[in-house]
Order: C-alpha cells, then structure tokens, then sequence
C-alpha cells in the first residue's frame, strides 16, 4: 500500500472543507494524523533495511556466499560484512537483520538484540542453539541439510536396485535415525544402521555394516566422516564394490558415487530472498531445508564398480519430480 498525495488532492480536500463547520475540520484533521502514525512504516514505501553479514570464515564459500547474496538484493537493502566474527563489536552494530554464515558466526551472533537469520548450518545444530536461546526476538534459518526425503530420492533415482542402505552413526550424529527409516520405508528400501562406539572400533563397524549393505550412505557426522577417515571409509566400499553417497562435491571428488547438496550461491539466492521479504514485512521466514540443490556423478566411480548412472540432470530432474523441490 502507497500513500500518494499531490496538490489536486489537497485543491480537492481544500474545497470539500471549507463548507464544513471549523470544529468538523479539526476533528477530521485529527482522525487524519492518527490514521497515518498507525501505518506500518512499508505503507509509505520500502523502507532502509541495515544488514550485518557475519561470515565464519573469509574462505572461498563464504565469500562466494557473501558476493552472491549482494546480488539479489533489493536497491534498499544496505550490507556490512564482517569476515571474522572474533571481531564483532559493539560497535558493528545498529543493525536491523543479522545474517550468520557458518556454525561459527552464528553460536557468536544468537545472543544479539536483533533478529538473525542463520544460513549454512545443520538444522540439528541449529536447534541446539535455539533452545540455549534466552531472548525473546525473531531468530530462523535455511540449514546446509538435505531433506531426508530428498536425500532417498536421490537413492531410487541413483540407485534403484540397491535397497539395503548402509548407514555408520555416533552420538555426534545430525540425523533423525528413526525419519530415516520411514523415508526409505516409504520406497522399498532397507536401513542396515551400525553404531561406531569408538575411533578403535570404526575399521570392524564399518566392515560389518558394508556385508549387509547395497550401497552405504554418508549422514553428518564428524566424528566418522572427516577428513582423517574418510579415505580407509572409501577404500574398504570399493573393496566390497559397495557406492558411497555423500554429502558435498568434495566427496564426489574424493570417490564417492553421487552426492546432493546446496552450492554456497543457491544458499545465498534463497536467503536473498528471504531478506528482500524481511525489508517489507519485517517477518523472517520458519526456518527451512535448502530450496536450490544440486546432484553431483563421479562417472569414474561408476565404471569402476560397474553402476549404470544416469547424468546429473536427469537426476535432478527424477528427484524434482518425485520431492516437489525446485532448481
């Protein structure tokens, strides 16, 4: 809504009044100002919104992140980014929506007086922090997590015979174990999930699990998946020429099969939108799974083990089919 007064208006008004009694006018005139001091400052236009961008990192994602995000914005978004959050102060500060990228940035940020929106974290973290919160103010996010739903369909989209999933866990595991076991029972398939106890007892759980496996599917989970691991991880799935899905591009890299995740710049296009929307309504979104994904094949992988795969594209396509999830 946009208030729009021009002199014809005032003519016109000036006219119509004048033949009113004087304590007429001056109630109208009243009821006029109250009208307008009630209007939510967007009813007179898009107002200036101050955003902090505190990045974990100054590493190539983040300043990906942070230079993709700039991008789509609306001409009244004004941005400040701090690289390091070690260095907020103060003095950082006003601001009018803070945007914490990392895990870092936003165990710093959640305690801040202003609404913060977390982007690039994992939802079971995310929660974590939320429920450490104290203050009343308005806090979501967009999690660097796949949806388990997304991440089975990319399963029968990948792998469609293969229908006992390998799963290794810990207590440091970001995973509903029990909203996985639905979503695969939901297509066909079987959860074969083993617990790691101990960095000792990694190399045997790990065995044990690929013997009663199909295909062994990658969760977040530091303690088991990381880059002290995730090699021997590798290495004993091809002996057993059992496919590892994972995470990131990275894994795709290092041998696994397939991957789905969300690029730092579709993060940064979803939570551009969701700013534009927070300039107008000064509402943050419910915190949400990434919008944007991409699929990633090591074709080497799969001529290695002898899987028939289809071309990313497709993939994504059979997965935006089946998820009702866009590009």
């Amino acid at each position: 809504m946009r208030l729009t007064l021009t002199p014809t208006n005032f003519k016109n008004l000036d006219k119509a009044d004048s033949q009113l009694p004087p304590f007429v006018r001056c109630w109208k005139i009243c009821c006029s100002l109250i009208f307008l001091l009630c209007l939510p400052p967007f009813a007179f236009g898009a107002d200036e919104l101050r955003v902090l961008v505190v990045l974990s990192e100054s590493t190539t994602p983040y300043q990906t992140f942070a230079k993709t995000f700039r991008q789509n914005l609306s001409s009244n978004v004004h941005v400040s980014v701090l690289e390091h959050p070690e260095d907020f102060s103060a003095n950082d500060l006003p601001a009018d929506l803070i945007v914490t990228v990392g895990v870092k940035a936003t165990e710093r940020m959640m305690d801040k007086p202003i609404p913060v929106l977390a982007v690039m974290v994992p939802s079971a973290t995310y929660f974590d922090l939320l429920e450490k919160q104290t203050r009343v103010k308005q806090i979501s996010a967009i999690y660097i997590d796949q949806p388990l739903s997304r991440q089975v369909a990319l399963l029968s989209a990948a792998l469609p015979e293969r229908r006992r999933v390998g799963v290794l866990y810990s207590a440091e595991s970001q995973i509903n174990l029990k909203e996985l076991r639905i979503e695969l029972d939901k297509q066909g398939y079987k959860l074969v999930a083993k617990k790691v106890q101990s960095d000792e007892t990694l190399s045997s759980d790990l065995k044990d699990v690929l013997e009663h496996s199909d295909v062994l599917l990658a969760i977040p989970d530091s303690s088991i998946f990381n880059s002290s691991y995730i090699r021997n991880i590798l290495l004993s799935s091809y002996r057993q020429r059992i496919p590892l899905v994972g995470l990131s591009q990275a894994y795709v890299n290092a041998g696994a099969l397939c991957a789905i995740f969300s690029t730092p710049e579709q993060l940064a296009a979803q939570t551009s939108d969701a700013t534009n929307v927070f300039a107008q309504t000064r509402h943050l979104p419910a915190p949400q799974p990434p919008a944007l994904f991409t699929v990633a094949v090591n074709k080497e992988v799969a001529r290695t083990l002898d899987v028939t795969t289809k071309s990313p594209d497709l993939l994504h396509m059979q997965i935006e089919n089946e998820g009702g999830v866009r590009r």
